[in-house]
């Protein structure tokens, strides 16, 4: 198969050897392993031809980890089994789908978008976001909400120099933030949840997780296949060009000196101002029962798309290449066929619908393109001008010939902690608050619009107006015909798992769960985001085993649906690794929002209670992490006594025994009693006794245990008292006038100045 320079090329492979195909591979970024490039050469020798540039190009998107996840597929099977079959699941497709009580259905995903972030920080950051909304927008789901967990190197000025070609960590989160705010303020999604890290490990390659929550009216996720044969495979959106070119390829290896500038074209453009109108034409569409199946243009663009959008129905395609809509000219058909050009979706349409769904776009403004048809068989047919450019049977393009089992090996870990000083507990509190980890996010959070929609109903700052604090989930009210609400937050951990992986996930699981129930939301169901570095490290392996492992038994313990995630392996690079960091987006149900408690203690003369059992394990706690102290014991985690807790917890809050509560994680007991007080511009008088640690210093930063601080009225002491009898629940002091007072058996230790703490703990953060 000839044709012009700028045309299809084919590629001579079936007689050359072993090192000239690695060559050859590298030479075009192709990113096959040795047993992938033999393969290939067996296939096309028994097709009696050469490859083309087209195919190969297919091949490497949909063969690559990104898209593939042949080194995690095995993990994740083992681990995750039976939790998307859940009778609450209705779809695990581009997103997972969950019903919602008294009808519809809501969809969750989160994902990746970290090396992309780390050589273009703002366009990196705003296509994730633009993608995972694509992600939700392609089961049918309206996107309702956006949560950005995201993990920098250290900003202060006393951090190291960053290696030769990576860019400062302040440059860095600044552009991520930047791009999330103005992606998505620009489409009109409230940003509610997420949370910012902070850690030497991720200097070389920052942590950018972007999750998205859909609604869907109807209760009916559409599918990410395709109909019937004859149907028509309609292209909607953006142009394509040259950005985002290998972009799957890019995310399948680790970062270099030289990818600030050599893998700068992988990086895509986004377009809220488009997404707007797309995401409202397809709405329309789906509305009118259209649209009969869809996939969006991720990883691998077209070819991706296409290809899996018609293998799940156990078709095949005929594609007219040369139809798709250019945003530049001089686009090779190769670079069209993988461009992951973003604000783009295939649709698959019944003929008799195809006018109509046109009709619609044209009237939002939206370009749409009639590409092609699913045809019978397993083959794709891709023409160029008239002229084949593929022709691959799908079951060989889509699919890697066997998951890749890596050697797996086990670190060394958990030393005993050091013991936590008595003295001077006032300053330790405050050096935890004020941390780079501990202070205030609002600076950020306030960047994002958590207002527009209106759909908010408990937002991320808790508080009062002047004194806002941390919550721990938010709440919104997807149908305002109905009281029900749904919770939204996000959990991680890196720390803890680099200690101890499976333990630590367990923990990130537990403090997804304590979140949620912290605002009086049941958890239902969780996405996962497994962020690790290159699956060629034995000890990578292993850690992602155990992190799974651990993800799994928590969510099955605590009765959490899994029915979506991602995988991004590859994070790391220039000798730099980055810890083991699942990140988890996860919801719960509140049954009635008139009922929802925030984190901010209410009244003066409220009892405080400690509820959940103390552990005196500190490795991964803030004050470890602050210390520069690591491989320490993780705390061992109880999720199904965490779901007994839980579940007699919701109990009181809907009885109206609770007015506050929050879940003890960063800093320990005295830094959330001190946000509750923050929030609601008091103060707190608590005995850390009640903990049952041996000593006041441990007992006020340790982290360990499913551990809850909540707020009771007078009035309702001796009911609450009686809801939770049987479970760990113990008196641990009252609210106050003003002040934060930390006693040990009677006698106070430290007096802490809420006011001026305050007033630096909100200004706190290191950016600007």
């Amino acid at each position: 198969m000839t044709a012009p320079a700028d045309g299809v090329q084919a590629v001579p492979i079936r007689h050359l050897g072993p090192a000239e195909l690695r060559r050859l591979s590298e030479a075009r970024g192709l990113g096959f392993s040795g047993r992938e490039l033999a393969r290939i050469r067996r296939y096309f020798r028994a097709e009696g031809r050469e490859p083309t540039d087209v195919e190969l190009a297919g091949l490497a998107q949909s063969w690559s980890e990104h898209c593939s996840y042949k080194s995690s597929r095995r993990f994740l099977r083992a681990a995750f089994r039976g939790l998307a079959s859940n009778p609450r699941v209705l779809g695990t497709g581009d997103a997972g789908v969950l019903r919602f009580p008294g009808g519809g259905a809501y969809a969750l995903r989160i994902e990746s978008h970290n090396h992309p972030s780390a050589v273009e920080p703002y366009g990196g950051a705003a296509t994730g976001i633009g993608g995972i909304l694509r992600d939700v927008l392609a089961v049918g789901a309206e996107p309702i909400a956006l949560a950005d967990p995201l993990f920098f190197g250290p900003l202060g000025p006393g951090g190291a120099r960053p290696p030769r070609g990576v860019k400062a960590p302040r440059f860095i989160a600044s552009g991520v933030i930047a791009g999330i705010r103005d992606y998505g303020n620009r489409v009109g999604i409230p940003t509610v949840a997420g949370q910012i890290a902070f850690d030497p490990a991720f200097v070389v390659n920052p942590l950018v997780n972007v999750g998205c929550v859909g609604w869907l009216p109807g209760g009916r996720p559409l599918p990410n296949r395709a109909g019937a044969p004859g149907d028509r495979l309609v292209l909607a959106g953006g142009g394509t060009g040259r950005d985002g070119i290998g972009g799957v390829a890019f995310a399948s290896r680790e970062l270099t000196e030289a990818s600030g500038t050599a893998s700068r074209g992988a990086v895509q453009l986004g377009n809220p101002i488009l997404k707007q109108p797309l995401i409202r034409a397809s709405l329309e569409a789906f509305e009118r029962g259209l649209v009969a199946g869809l996939k969006d243009l991720g990883g691998g663009g077209l070819a991706t798309a296409s290809g899996e959008l018609v293998h799940a129905a156990g078709l095949g395609s005929e594609i007219e290449l040369d139809r798709v809509p250019l945003r530049e000219e001089g686009l090779r058909p190769w670079e069209v066929w993988i461009s992951e050009s973003q604000e783009r979706m295939l649709y698959d349409l019944r003929p008799r619908d195809l006018d109509a769904f046109l009709e619609i776009f044209r009237r939002h403004d939206v370009p749409a393109t009639d590409l092609g048809e699913v045809v019978r068989g397993d083959r794709e047919t891709i023409r160029w001008h008239g002229e084949p450019a593929a022709q691959l049977r799908l079951d060989f393009r889509v699919r890697p010939e066997e998951v890749r089992h890596r050697r797996a090996k086990a670190r060394r870990r958990g030393r005993p902690a050091p013991k936590v000083p008595d003295r001077d507990l006032a300053g330790t509190v405050e050096r935890l608050l004020l941390d780079p980890e501990g202070v205030s996010r609002e600076p950020v959070v306030r960047v994002y619009d958590h207002e527009v929609t209106g759909t908010v109903v408990l937002k991320p700052l808790h508080g009062t107006v002047v004194s806002p604090s941390h919550g721990d989930a938010a709440v919104l009210r997807p149908d305002f015909d109905r009281p029900e609400g749904l919770a939204i937050t996000t959990a991680a951990q890196p720390a803890a798992c680099r200690d101890d992986p499976y333990r630590g996930a367990v923990g990130v699981v537990e403090e997804a769960a304590r979140n949620l129930l912290a605002v009086g939301a049941a958890p239902d169901a969780l996405s996962d985001c497994l962020n690790f570095g290159p699956p060629e490290n034995p000890e990578v392996v292993r850690d992602l085993a155990l992190v799974t492992r651990g993800l799994g038994d928590a969510a099955r313990a605590l009765g959490l649906a899994v029915p979506s995630g991602n995988v991004s392996l590859y994070n790391g690079g220039l000798g730099r690794e980055i810890p083991p960091s699942p990140v988890v987006l996860a919801t719960g149900i509140v049954r009635d929002i008139s009922r929802l408690v925030s984190s901010d203690l209410k009244s003066p003369g409220d009892a405080l209670y400690l509820l959940g059992s103390s552990r005196p394990e500190l490795g991964g706690s803030l004050w470890a992490r602050s210390g520069g102290r690591r491989s320490l014991a993780v705390p061992p985690g109880a999720p199904e006594a965490l779901r007994r807790l839980g579940s007699r917890l919701l109990a009181a809050i809907g009885r109206r025994e609770v007015v506050a509560c929050h879940d003890v994680s960063d800093g320990g007991l005295a830094a959330a009693a001190a946000e509750m007080a923050f929030g609601g511009g008091v103060g707190f008088d608590v005995e850390l006794s009640a903990t049952g640690l041996a000593g006041p210093g441990l007992a006020a930063v340790a982290e360990g245990g499913s551990r809850f601080v909540v707020e009771v009225p007078k009035a309702r002491r001796r009911a609450f008292e009686r809801s939770l009898r049987g479970e760990a629940c113990r008196p641990l002091g009252e609210v106050t006038d003003d002040g934060g007072r930390l006693r040990w058996r009677g006698r106070e230790l430290a007096r802490l100045d809420l006011r001026e703490l305050y007033a630096r703990w909100r200004s706190g953060l290191p950016l600007p």
